[in-house]
């Protein structure tokens, strides 16, 4: 009992520091979310768009993730391999 005690108390040691290191610290490369950018975002948007109109038709394809359209591809069907 007495471990599993002292293994529960160090799960949670470890939960709070890193609860505590999300905490303190912060993306530096994002821009601050401030009413001027969401009012920008916002008259950019009502203009035409957020600028990415060119949508990839199979991206996770594109990524590896999942298998495409050979087509798409640029790939043909791939020969048999002689078995000797």
């Amino acid at each position: 009992m007495q471990r599993v005690r002292i293994g529960l108390t160090g799960l949670a040691f470890v939960f709070v520091l890193v609860l505590l290191g999300a905490v303190f610290t912060r993306p530096t490369a994002e821009e601050p979310i401030t009413a001027n950018n969401l009012e920008l975002n916002a008259a950019a948007a009502a203009q035409g768009g957020t600028g990415n109109e060119a949508e990839p038709t199979e991206p996770l394809a594109e990524l590896g993730v999942a298998p495409g359209n050979a087509d798409s591809n640029k790939a043909g069907a791939v020969a048999p391999a002689d078995k000797r």
